[in-house]
């Protein structure tokens, strides 16, 4: 006589991983504050490589005449933008973050929006800490470094553009850490380098880092400045994030002291969003290992690159 034998069913580990992986991903990316503000400009569906343009003419006015003659020149040339591809691989104990979860579910919290689900809740976490590590490289990455990728303060900056005068930014005349004392007079020093060309269009921005952003509130404020203080109001909430005009576009990503002017239109980020590089998946090992770990993977590019490096100013930190 035969006997059936019933065996357990298989077990599936559960797995985050599909059509909302780049959703994710883009959350992850551009809650960068330069990226969530769109104080560059961001080019998605990077499948590789992208050819950022750049056309220059000259003396292209002539007196007129009755035959077409070429007038003034011509120059196009090219700016390579190639996303690197960067990766999360994390274990993290669910008990470290369950009770927080729980909390939040419960409404002992301040926030609106509260992930539905554990998962969702770890993915948001991790989220945040690689939106800080992009936002960090977007001004100071370095493609040789591991988990970073190149970053715009960084290259135009670098001595190689020093030899490149077609390039070039225009470099300040004053350099330095920059404090309440001196801000003003440091931002003005970046303000007169500003190329004519650009100067007056409507996306020109100042772009500060964090110590840089609170020595202007408190030179406004009338601590340093004295009399010349924003009204020499001490205490009445945050002063204009403009200078001469110009906006003041805080991106905590710039190193100290280091400051940049230049078109928004001119500096760029690109990723591949919607590429076959964008994953997001979430292993629970407790079936498989009995551990009470998850495992978060994530994989994106992203990488950084300016248009035409001679409208661009910079105040070197050093």
């Amino acid at each position: 006589m035969r006997k059936n034998q019933n065996f357990a069913q298989p077990v599936i580990t559960t797995t985050y991983a599909g059509e909302f992986a780049g959703k994710y991903i883009a959350a992850a990316l551009l809650s960068a504050r330069t990226l969530d503000n769109k104080y560059i400009t961001i080019m998605p569906n990077v499948k590789f490589k992208s050819v950022i343009q750049k056309i220059a003419v000259d003396s292209i006015v002539n007196d007129a005449s009755c035959d077409f003659t070429t007038s003034g020149t011509v120059a196009l040339t090219e700016r390579i933008l190639e996303p690197k591809e960067l990766q999360v691989n994390l274990s993290l104990c669910k008990q470290e973050f369950v009770d927080s979860w729980e909390a939040l579910q419960l409404g002992y919290s301040a926030f609106d929006t509260i992930p539905a689900s554990f998962t969702d809740f770890l993915i948001s976490y991790v989220g945040g800490k690689v939106a800080e590590a992009t936002e960090t490289s977007i001004w100071q990455g370095n493609s040789a470094t591991n988990g970073q990728f190149s970053g715009l303060y960084n290259a135009l900056s670098s001595s190689v553009l020093d030899a490149n005068t077609t390039n070039r930014p225009v470099t300040a005349s004053l350099s330095g850490s920059v404090d309440s004392s001196n801000v003003l007079a440091r931002l003005n020093s970046l303000y007169e380098a500003i190329p004519a060309t650009i100067y007056g269009k409507e996306d020109v921005t100042i772009y500060i880092p964090t110590n840089v952003a609170k020595a202007y509130q408190q030179a406004l404020s009338g601590g340093t400045a004295g009399a010349n203080g924003f009204n020499n109001q001490m205490n009445v909430g945050e002063k204009p994030m403009n200078f001469q005009g110009v906006e003041l576009a805080l991106c905590p990503g710039l190193a100290s002291s280091a400051i940049v002017a230049a078109q928004k239109s001119n500096l760029f980020f690109g990723t591949g969003l919607m590429s076959d590089y964008n994953q997001v998946k979430v292993l629970d090992m407790a079936d498989l290992d009995g551990s009470q770990n998850f495992r978060i993977i994530m994989r994106y590019t992203a990488d950084t690159e300016f248009g035409i490096g001679n409208d661009i100013a910079i105040y070197k930190n050093y």
